[in-house]
């Protein structure tokens, strides 16, 4: 073959080969067509949770303890927001709780189950899994979720005060860094955590927290701070 006929042939197949690249560029997603990895979004389940009705109120839905896709795209977006994993719009429990958290949210003490006479504390509700700092009968930050000791290895109850800090702490226990720790009993301490604090079981003993809210934690506590550790985590 001459070398015009070898140039055609080259031509027709590029041009060939032009268009199938076009034709997948329009067919095709485009994180396929790129090369990467398309990420479908979580399926919603068509199953009502044991608190599906508490959910349905939370989020001004049509109280009928029915599941609907409408009602799981809203829990589902809740499960989101919060970092609640699996986020499949199930009413569950971990779901109820991060709930009742924002419910709680202007008056966490209106039990008045933690002291009002002592200014600033940090308090830490076992039941309700949140924890808030007050001064006096001020709410001055949260509440927040936490994440407390599981069955066996329970957060003691009753009045603490802070008593050493380290922002950068290894356990040299369980093999883990413990950002922002604040020790109030013995080897329990508010810290950071890299998962989730709605992951089960829970923790060793510590009070485990979002990063943001420990590291605003150690912005506003100090040694010799009290804290106060009352009710009983579910489970335990």
């Amino acid at each position: 073959m001459g070398s015009r006929a070898r140039t055609r042939t080259g031509s027709v197949a590029a041009r060939r080969t032009a268009v199938l690249l076009g034709v997948v560029g329009l067919t095709a997603p485009l994180t396929v067509a790129m090369g990467g990895t398309a990420q479908a979004a979580t399926a919603c389940t068509t199953k009502a949770g044991p608190h599906q009705k508490d959910a349905e109120k939370f989020l001004g839905r049509p109280v009928d303890g029915r599941q609907s896709p409408a009602d799981c795209r809203a829990i589902q977006a809740f499960q989101n927001k919060h970092g609640i994993r699996p986020d499949i719009g199930y009413a569950g429990p971990v779901t109820w709780r991060a709930m009742q958290a924002e419910i709680t949210k202007r008056n966490p003490n209106a039990a008045g189950k933690c002291p009002v006479n002592k200014g600033r504390i940090a308090c830490v509700d076992l039941t309700r899994q949140i924890s808030w700092i007050q001064d006096g009968k001020t709410l001055k930050f949260g509440p927040v979720p936490v994440r407390t000791g599981r069955d066996g290895y329970e957060t003691r109850t009753g009045a603490k005060k802070i008593y050493w800090r380290a922002i950068d702490h290894w356990s040299s226990i369980y093999k883990v860094r413990m950002p922002y720790s604040q020790f109030f009993d013995g080897g329990q301490a508010f810290h950071a955590i890299s998962g989730s604090v709605w992951s089960p079981p829970g923790s060793h003993g510590c009070v485990n927290m979002r990063t943001a809210d420990a590291k605003k934690y150690w912005s506003m506590l100090r040694n010799g701070d009290d804290v106060q550790v009352y009710g009983r985590k579910p489970g335990t």
